[in-house]
């Protein structure tokens, strides 16, 4: 019965997101064709995630682990661990002043009505191609010339092994914050692995919790960036996880 319930729950996932996405995907889709307007559909793509989020009956609790603020004025590299497709909205919620530009893989393209929205608003990157892979930094860098801040998921997709608590962190986003001189905004998200995983027979809503760890100054060694903000997330993970 209960995984009745989760398949039915997850059918409601495809119909909020086919409603939402028609409804808010035509003024994204217009709007992005203006680098100046860009700000304006970010606001009904933010809109998108809330729908979605409060949608499936989640909701969040930010938890601050520093006394740092985020300075609406400021360009970021915001950074996160990554269980859940759910993962994907709570970045918008959070940043309400800062249009985000997300780097994501290139398969999502191919889903109906969302991929040609998709394209126009993120920087995919083609994984089994070492010059996709390479070309992120130029066409991220051109984002944050528009005045975006970019989001990724360092560990690069949710590993296939479920009891990995965190995977291995990619240099893209140190590299990116090294070059272009941009802080990095540390996040964990804790729960959303439970509440939403990628089995479609499991999950539950709920309350989830994000802790905002740190903001990271660029240095001249990505590498020592990675191992802290992988260590920083690692910890956090550890000690608060349900």
């Amino acid at each position: 019965m209960v995984k009745i319930l989760n398949y039915l729950w997850r059918f409601w996932l495809l119909v909020l997101a086919f409603v939402l996405t028609i409804i808010l995907g035509i003024p994204v889709y217009i709007l992005s064709f203006s680098k100046k307007h860009y700000k304006y559909a970010y606001q009904f793509i933010r809109i998108w995630c809330y729908g979605m989020f409060y949608g499936m009956g989640l909701r969040y609790e930010l938890i601050n682990l520093t006394d740092k603020k985020i300075d609406r004025n400021q360009q970021y590299v915001i950074v996160s661990n990554h269980t859940s497709i759910m993962d994907i909205m709570l970045p918008c919620i959070l940043f309400p002043h800062h249009p985000l530009c997300y780097v994501g893989k290139k398969e999502l393209v191919k889903i109906p009505i969302f991929g040609t929205i998709y394209k126009r608003i993120c920087v995919m990157v083609d994984r089994g191609s070492a010059r996709s892979r390479a070309d992120v930094y130029r066409r991220c860098a051109e984002k944050m010339e528009e005045g975006n801040s970019i989001v990724i998921f360092p560990e690069g997709g949710v590993p296939d092994d479920t009891s990995i608590m965190l995977d291995h962190f990619k240099d893209g986003a140190f590299i990116l914050s090294s070059k272009h001189d941009s802080p990095i905004a540390v996040y964990t998200f804790v729960g959303l692995k439970e509440m939403f995983p990628f089995d479609h027979s499991k999950g539950y809503p709920g309350k989830v919790k994000v802790y905002f760890n740190d903001i990271m100054e660029p240095s001249d060694s990505p590498k020592d960036l990675r191992m802290s903000s992988f260590e920083t997330i690692k910890k956090t993970l550890t000690n608060h996880s349900i």
